[in-house]
């Protein structure tokens, strides 16, 4: 099993390396979708592995949004470290934030985490002479990428920046969900009554998964703002949130890959289906998100992944 993954996984990111010559014209439209995965990864680490829902996980990324976008906006354009800031401010955010969410139950999080979202959102539109409001951010203007390659029009370092990042990020949560750590969070989704009976500290490691994915998060909603270099009002709204839900749904969630799945997905059936009817898409993006589900409801990545392990276990 460990070599077919091997493979697969080489695959899947030697296709995404080779986008410059696959899809040259989709370069800007590809970053979108990466971004959008590791931020649906970065809410995998909190619900696939420690079982936190959350209806209110766009508040970390838009706060790494605002971040990079205010320290580009002010002179302070050099894209890693500002990159990094956004993703300690946003991690700093969850940390802050998670006593209010780890101790609830799923009624209690989801209400809680909404009203964390509208708060943030409502906060950022009242300061509007520091975050531009409805207008949203504007002269945001960033720096080459390493003093020697820059952001242009046609999206090419952007996609190598955008890809470089995720890659790097995706194995350092790959890295996280395998350690002692990472098993515990998935004792802790599976029976916490149980995992405190041991002595594991549930609060403790729940409070740290999700100051580490709100860092996650953050991290995306900062390339975001530093590709498109621009920030506005909806990258705190609702629907974000709701969306990145759809989306780990829709890929599967507890396999790290299924948000990547998940946002490539939503986003390109979003992407066609308002091109081809731009006044009933969201019917047509419903429907198939429904029949997506109920063919498989752990997702696409679930659904093969049950289908490969009862092909193993069948004599």
């Amino acid at each position: 099993m460990r070599l077919r993954t091997g493979w697969l996984e080489v695959l899947f990111w030697s296709v995404l390396a080779a986008g410059y010559v696959l899809w040259p014209s989709q370069l800007p439209f590809a970053s979108q979708v990466l971004i959008a995965g590791l931020f649906a990864l970065s809410y995998d680490l909190i619900l696939g592995y420690a079982g936190i829902l959350s209806l209110g996980h766009a508040a970390y990324f838009g706060v790494g949004a605002y971040a990079a976008g205010l320290l580009a906006a002010h002179g302070w354009g050099e894209p890693i470290s500002g990159l990094v800031a956004a993703g300690l401010v946003a991690g700093l955010a969850g940390l802050v934030t998670s006593p209010l969410v780890v101790r609830g139950t799923d009624l209690t999080r989801l209400m809680i985490t909404t009203g964390l979202g509208l708060l943030l959102f409502e906060l950022a539109n009242r300061l509007g002479a520091i975050t531009g409001g409805v207008d949203g951010l504007q002269g945001v203007e960033m720096q080459p990428l390493l003093g020697a390659w820059r952001f242009d029009i046609y999206g090419r370092t952007a996609y190598g920046y955008v890809l470089a990042v995720v890659f790097v990020l995706f194995l350092a949560a790959r890295r996280l969900v395998r350690s002692p750590f990472g098993l515990s969070l998935r004792g802790i989704r599976g029976n916490p009554g149980r995992m405190r009976a041991i002595g594991c500290r549930v609060d403790l490691h729940l409070a740290a998964v999700y100051a580490f994915a709100a860092a996650y998060a953050g991290v995306a909603g900062a390339l975001l703002s530093q590709t498109t270099q621009f920030v506005g009002l909806d990258v705190l709204s609702f629907s974000r949130s709701a969306e990145l839900l759809v989306m780990l749904i829709v890929g599967g969630a507890g396999l790290l890959y299924g948000g990547f799945v998940g946002a490539a997905v939503f986003m390109i059936a979003h992407h066609y289906l308002s091109s081809l009817d731009p006044v009933y898409w969201q019917f047509w993006l419903g429907a198939g998100l429904v029949i997506i589900v109920l063919l498989g409801r752990d997702g696409i990545l679930g659904f093969f992944h049950r289908r490969r392990s009862s092909a193993a276990s069948a004599p």
